[in-house]
C-alpha cells in the first residue's frame, strides 16, 4: 500500500491496493477476483489466515483485506461468470480487476452497425484510438463503491484515476453477487 493515501476510505484504499498488485503483475493478465473482508475479523476469527496474509497487529485495523480467489476461466463471458457466485457473510464486498480496449467518446459514431460481438471486438482491437485500460472495481455489501482505472499509456501510481462511478456496469455486475 505504498501508494495508498491514508486519508482514503478503507474502500479505496483497498482497491489502490488491488491496482497496485495488479500492476506488479504486469499487462496482459487475466482478470482477478477478490473477495474483500474486515480486516479486524480477519485477525480475530482466523489469526492463521491473518498472519499468512502479513497481517501483524501493527498493522491498521480498520480496513478491508482483498484475498484473491481462484482464477477466472476464460471459457465464458465474465457477466455469465459473475452470475454464478454467491459470497459467504464474513465477505463484507469483492473486488475484480480486468483489462479492456477503450475508444474515446468520438469514437462511438464511427462504429459500423450490425456487428457481432466478436466483429465489434475486433474492430476496436485495430482503431487507431483505442487505449488499453485496467479497471479495479470494488462494492461492499452495503452498496458502497469505489473504481481505479490505469491507462497502459500512463502506467504509473500518480496516474490513477478513482471514482465511485467510472465502471458502473461492471460494479453492478459485482453488486448483484451479495444479491438473495
Amino acid at each position: 500500500m505504498s501508494n495508498t493515501p491514508m486519508a482514503a476510505s478503507p474502500l479505496t484504499r483497498a482497491v489502490l491496493e488491488i491496482d497496485e498488485y495488479a500492476s506488479g503483475l504486469g499487462w496482459d493478465q487475466p482478470a482477478r477476483l477478490f473477495a474483500l473482508v474486515d480486516t479486524a475479523q480477519l485477525r480475530a476469527q482466523e489469526p492463521s489466515l491473518a498472519a499468512q496474509l502479513g497481517l501483524g497487529d501493527e498493522q491498521e485495523t480498520a480496513g478491508l483485506t482483498p484475498i484473491e480467489q481462484d482464477e477466472i476461466g476464460t471459457d465464458r463471458a465474465l457477466d455469465e461468470f459473475l452470475a454464478t457466485i454467491a459470497w459467504p457473510d464474513a465477505v463484507a464486498g469483492c473486488a475484480l480487476t480486468v483489462e479492456r480496449l477503450m475508444l474515446p467518446p468520438s469514437a462511438e459514431a464511427q462504429v459500423p452497425d450490425g456487428l457481432s460481438d466478436r466483429k465489434l471486438a475486433q474492430w476496436v482491437a485495430q482503431h487507431p484510438e483505442r487505449q488499453e485500460v485496467r479497471m479495479t472495481v470494488a462494492v461492499l455489501r452495503d452498496g458502497a463503491r469505489e473504481s481505479a482505472l490505469r491507462l497502459r499509456e500512463k502506467d504509473t501510481p500518480t496516474e490513477v484515476l478513482t471514482g465511485p462511478d467510472l465502471v458502473p456496469g461492471l460494479a453492478e455486475a459485482l453488486a448483484a453477487t451479495f444479491e438473495d
